[in-house]
């Protein structure tokens, strides 16, 4: 096999994987539903959707253990021409090695992982929330001011459109916005802050940030009852 066609094939393995994070963002959502619906089959199915976003973390694990392998064994082979001919066997026996040494735990520390726990956590909270607000009114007009500025991108100063936390803050900004930001800061070979008046976070990372399918909801449920009045 040429190093071209292995190439293609790692090409191919990456853009695999993007639609595995697009799939594990829709188990979230999906997830969120059920705590919205309250069903008494709800703490099963979302149990079953859990174990499912894990088996996801594990596959985009193992993909990315495989591009590395294949990248450093290529990388030697085109060094060595002759070791291109065992270029299957050393992949194998290397990927099957450091699988070996992988925990199943550190799954739970996959960063699509946590947001999804994160935000069934959130959603049942606010669901609690919501309850508690229908026995003892709350002032509409303090409740819309709030929920403006939450929705309100440090940086751009609207309505975020893609909202992303960061986890080691707690912030929130818009995606596209945060990210101009870093590379901005980066080009200029300086750290990023955090954007928001006060914050000591000196180093914002992409890294750092965590899409908060939560919010992105609560964003849109606002813009359809305010379409409404």
């Amino acid at each position: 096999m040429s190093v071209s066609a292995v190439h293609g094939t790692l090409s191919s393995l990456k853009s695999c994987q993007a639609e595995l994070g697009t799939g594990m963002d829709i188990v979230t959502d999906v997830a969120m539903d059920l705590v919205e619906t309250r069903d008494e089959e709800m703490n099963r199915a979302i149990k079953e959707l859990e174990a499912m976003m894990l088996e996801c973390a594990r596959l985009d694990r193992e993909i990315n253990n495989f591009v590395d392998i294949v990248q450093k064994v290529t990388e030697a082979g085109a060094q060595q021409p002759d070791a291109m001919f065992d270029l299957s066997a050393k992949v194998k026996q290397q990927f099957s090695e450091r699988i070996a040494q992988l925990s199943d735990a550190d799954l739970h520390k996959h960063p699509k992982v946590i947001a999804f726990k994160e935000s069934i956590e959130s959603s049942v909270s606010q669901a609690n929330q919501e309850s508690a607000e229908n026995v003892e009114e709350l002032d509409e007009d303090i409740a819309v001011t709030q929920s403006q500025v939450n929705f309100t991108c440090p940086l751009t100063q609207v309505e975020m459109e893609n909202p992303v936390k960061n986890k080691k803050c707690n912030h929130h900004y818009d995606k596209n916005a945060i990210l101009g930001l870093i590379k901005t800061r980066n080009s200029q070979k300086k750290k990023c802050r955090c954007p928001v008046v006060g914050c000591a976070n000196t180093d914002v990372r992409p890294s750092d940030l965590i899409q908060d399918q939560l919010l992105w909801r609560r964003i849109q449920s606002y813009r359809r009852q305010s379409n409404k009045t």
